[in-house]
């Protein structure tokens, strides 16, 4: 098999000097490669790299292939999607040449296919030929995706690398990008958090600072490794905690040997029934012995935390941080939310409705349909900061939190706990401290500002806010919250969510999500339209 790119003992760096990741050696051909790793792990650094054909930090990257990079925005918001694509001129060329207005040069540099392709690649990513005047600043961030796919399927690299190509879109945006990786001819390399995606690769490589492993198959077969792994690091910790006692041990019962011959030993010089030269000669060989003993127990001792160490380290790299949050104690027969024939409209617009909804107990209720069918608007109306154009939305009594991907209710120029404080002031300092500390913000990781935390740290940030006040949520209000999340903080917050006995109204494209945190139901705001 032919390769595109190989990479060999590669590594990068950032700029103040900080390893991501080391010694990666890869080759990419003609499969799919999925790419995993903690926010911040240099999977996009590493797309960029063999996009650029740059220079690695130590290791070498050599291109052999075409390279394309699915791009998802522009920074000109005038530009054509005729421009954006990449046809501008070649388009110009072939329509001077069919009025007659051609010259020599334009004859001769004249791509014949490009029309067809073209037609063929709208097609296929959903868009259609009256569309390429559209301005870039008129797409929505869904549309600049499917603009990009259009782009590659008319240049057919012979490698594509897409990052977090699904973030943002629906689930025919996500039908697509399936689509387009599946029929792709080349090579893929995508990094990506979408397990249902990541499930349809030949291989996954994970990226870590202490190492890269490369699995063979989808998802569901790294997440079997990587158990095992997690396991066998904890019973590596486990067994070196258990010859760290027994060395402690050892150590305790050998000096209690030796106080026992040394007291001993001044029984008999205060007896003075021996010789003197004798009994010097035993004190001057036990005190040799006692230096060479307390030697050999401080080796051990070294030796035994240092094993110690490691293996609590491998834990700590291998084993999620978790959290869980606190009952909020909801009654199965309470109602926590009802619309009566809602509808939303912008102007003479209509959005969405009419739509009639009930949550009643610990309910957990998604929103789904396509982007723009108003989704968003909704969660604001159950959240009560926006007014329905028709029927009756009743927040009933009940505490209630939202959270968006973004996780807007944090001021991102303040500390952790300076938001918590501001959003609780009732809280006292020791309390806030603590409520910090059960979402793993310790010490000095609260003083940290939120506009320095990662996606997943800033959600957890918001969950903590949210559920340290006096009274606990009993209806979470969550919109596309995986969006810019790695897997670990999304299996995180499945854990969490999934131990939380109150009531959710989610809006998420994620279904591996959806699944592992129990919706119930499903409504599709697609066919709520009048």
């Amino acid at each position: 098999m032919s390769a595109f790119a190989t990479l060999a003992s590669l590594s990068l760096v950032t700029p103040d000097g900080r390893t991501l990741f080391s010694d990666l050696t890869l080759t990419l051909g003609r499969e799919r490669t999925g790419l995993v790793g903690r926010n911040g792990s240099g999977k996009s650094s590493l797309l960029r790299l063999i996009a650029q054909g740059g220079t690695p930090a130590t290791g070498s990257l050599s291109v052999t292939g075409s390279v394309g990079m699915l791009r998802q925005s522009w920074d000109d918001p005038d530009l054509t999607a005729e421009a954006a694509l990449g046809v501008a001129e070649g388009l110009a060329r072939l329509r001077r040449l069919a009025a007659g207005t051609g010259s020599v040069e334009d004859a001769a540099e004249a791509d014949w296919t490009l029309e067809e392709r073209l037609i063929d690649a709208l097609a296929r990513s959903g868009f259609a030929q009256g569309e390429l005047s559209r301005p870039i600043g008129s797409f929505s961030g869904g549309e600049r995706t499917r603009l990009g796919i259009a782009r590659l399927l008319i240049e057919q690299p012979d490698l594509l690398l897409l990052d977090e190509p699904t973030n943002n879109l629906d689930a025919e945006g996500r039908a697509t990008i399936m689509h387009l990786i599946a029929d792709w001819p080349g090579g893929v390399l995508v990094a990506s958090h979408d397990r249902e995606l990541l499930e349809t690769m030949d291989r996954i490589v994970e990226l870590t600072p202490v190492g890269c492993t490369v699995h063979g198959g989808g998802w569901s077969e790294f997440v079997a490794a990587r158990d095992a792994a997690r396991e066998a690091a904890i019973d590596a910790l486990d067994h070196a905690e258990r010859a760290a006692r027994a060395t402690a041990r050892a150590v305790q019962q050998q000096a209690e040997r030796k106080a026992r011959r040394d007291k001993m030993g001044r029984a008999k010089r205060a007896r003075g029934d021996e010789p003197k030269i004798l009994l010097d000669a035993r004190k001057d060989r036990s005190e040799r012995t006692s230096g060479r003993d307390a030697g050999l127990a401080e080796r051990m001792r070294e030796g035994a935390a240092a094993a110690r160490a490691e293996a609590q380290a491998k834990v700590e790299i291998v084993t999620p941080i978790r959290i869980e949050l606190p009952p909020c104690h909801l009654p199965a027969n309470r109602t926590v939310l009802s619309f009566e024939s809602v509808g939303l409209a912008w102007g003479t617009m209509p959005v969405f409705g009419p739509l009639s909804l009930t949550i009643t107990g610990p309910e957990r209720v998604a929103l789904i349909g396509r982007n723009g069918s108003g989704k968003t608007s909704l969660l604001r109306i159950a959240a009560g900061d926006l007014a329905p154009s028709t029927g009756v939305a009743h927040v009933c009594e009940v505490p209630v939190a939202m959270l968006d991907q973004h996780v807007a209710l944090l001021d991102p120029e303040a500390t952790i706990f300076a938001n918590l404080t501001r959003l609780h002031p009732d809280l006292s300092e020791q309390d806030a401290r603590a409520a910090l500390a059960r979402f793993a913000f310790r010490n000095r990781a609260g003083e940290r500002l939120v506009g320095s935390l990662s996606g997943g740290e800033r959600l957890r940030a918001g969950l903590a806010i949210a559920f340290s006040g006096l009274q606990v949520p009993q209806l979470l209000i969550l919109d596309e919250p995986t969006n810019h999340l790695d897997i670990e903080t999304i299996e995180l917050l499945e854990t969490a969510l999934a131990g939380y006995d109150g009531a959710l109204l989610v809006v998420s494209h994620d279904r591996a999500f959806l699944e592992a945190i129990g919706v119930q139901r499903s409504i599709d705001l697609e066919h709520m339209r009048d």
